[in-house]
């Protein structure tokens, strides 16, 4: 397994000195914070190709409209633009436009909202759902990054990661309502189920932070690998994965304790990562060595790798949790990935610059049969073990325990 990335990646990234590697003709966002043209990796076999052609139509104009379907609502950092992929046919079957250099989603419990950060603009753009297109732009922090709907859906929080605070939207009234200030560049953000905490990954300073969400005080602070970028949460709330993109891998915090009790070797530069909706499997995408890297949650280990596109950056699983979509940022392509084999099962081209993508929630915003049961077929996850520390799985396979914790009493 290739080194862990250089420090300077995640300072060169949040700085904005890179310039990504973009497609014929498109162009480049100025002040955005898109990932960053790492040399290129051997390319792998591919996957059959699912081409949109070059007259894509807008989301108002599919039949039945987009919330008779799951979509997946894909950010293009170069084309300033979303694409909503049909995650039944895997076929993009609307574009939205949107504000300068878009580099995050998050759609609505309900599903009847999607929340786009617009990094270029320091806005986020509100796309109606049901009629596929903008119907509100938000102006927030500097360099908005990544977004979050709260479990209600009553507010919806933007990490600004170059102001160093998060923007809290009221989501009925489309405005700001309070701005909170964090640890150094603020990127990933997550809620426990309930909503009574949202942790933010400050990739600056190296951890994470634990907020209150009614008074939006700070509670905690969790110190974890280098260069945090992204957060995801397991189902029943226990367990924030959160992927270090400088020291190459997943940092298992308890949400009990506020503590890391596992760190899990993955490839090189994570950055997305989900939960598949029955606990069982995490997917973290590595954008360095183009492949996703599937960890088992009951042994903290990684137990498969699956070769995707050219810098893969963001990532999320379908409600059933039978598919993960993974961006492709250099490829212009969304990988789909099949999480009873772990196999690429199709590639969908996309806009310029794929970045962050989200899918939408089952019908009626309620959980599909996959946070019931797994998509392995079995009832949802639990280990048969007490939360406490558990072992620290290294790249070479073995295994032992985080510094400073002692084992768990028998």
């Amino acid at each position: 397994m290739p080194g862990p990335v250089s420090r300077a990646l995640v300072s060169a990234v949040l700085a904005g000195l890179l310039v990504p590697v973009q497609s014929a003709g498109a162009h480049e966002a100025p002040g955005t914070t898109a990932a960053p043209p790492f040399p290129a990796q051997p390319s792998m076999p591919a996957a059959p190709s699912v081409t949109a052609g070059p007259s894509v139509p807008t989301a108002h104009s599919v039949p039945g409209g987009p919330r008779s379907r799951t979509l997946a609502y894909v950010a293009e950092l170069h084309s300033d633009s979303v694409s909503l992929v049909d995650t039944r046919t895997n076929r993009v079957v609307g574009t939205v436009p949107v504000g300068d250099g878009p580099d995050s989603t998050a759609v609505a419990p309900d599903g009847s909202k999607v929340y786009v950060t617009n990094s270029g603009a320091d806005t986020v753009s509100v796309i109606d759902a049901r009629r596929g297109e903008v119907v509100a732009t938000v102006p927030v922090g500097d360099e908005p990054s990544r977004v979050a709907v709260s479990p209600d859906g009553h507010r919806v929080y933007v990490a600004n990661v170059a102001s160093d605070d998060l923007s809290v939207i009221d989501a009925r009234r489309d405005r700001v309502v309070a701005t909170v200030d964090v640890g150094d560049a603020p990127l990933g953000l997550a809620f426990l189920p309930d909503g009574s905490r949202l942790y933010v990954a400050n990739a600056g300073s190296d951890e994470v932070w634990v907020i209150g969400t009614r008074r939006h005080r700070i509670l905690g602070t969790v110190p974890v690998g280098e260069g945090p970028t992204a957060l995801a949460v397991a189902p029943n709330g226990s367990r924030v994965y959160v992927s270090n993109l400088t020291s190459g891998d997943v940092s298992v915090v308890s949400t009990r304790r506020d503590e890391v009790v596992a760190t899990v070797g993955v490839g090189e530069g994570p950055a997305g990562v989900a939960v598949l909706p029955g606990g069982r499997r995490v997917y973290v995408a590595n954008t360095v060595s183009d492949d996703v890297s599937v960890i088992d949650t009951c042994r903290d280990e990684v137990v498969a790798t699956v070769p995707v596109g050219e810098q893969p950056n963001g990532i999320a699983v379908t409600p059933d949790g039978s598919r993960a979509y993974v961006t492709d940022f250099a490829d212009d392509a969304v990988s789909v990935i099949g999480t009873r084999r772990n196999r690429v099962v199709a590639t969908i081209d996309v806009g310029a610059g794929p970045t962050g993508v989200a899918i939408s929630p089952a019908e009626g915003g309620k959980p599909g049969w996959g946070a019931r049961r797994t998509s392995l077929g079995g009832e949802a996850v639990v280990c048969p073990r007490p939360d406490g520390p558990r072992p620290q799985a290294g790249r070479n396979g073995t295994t032992a325990l985080a510094p400073g914790l002692a084992p768990p009493s028998p």
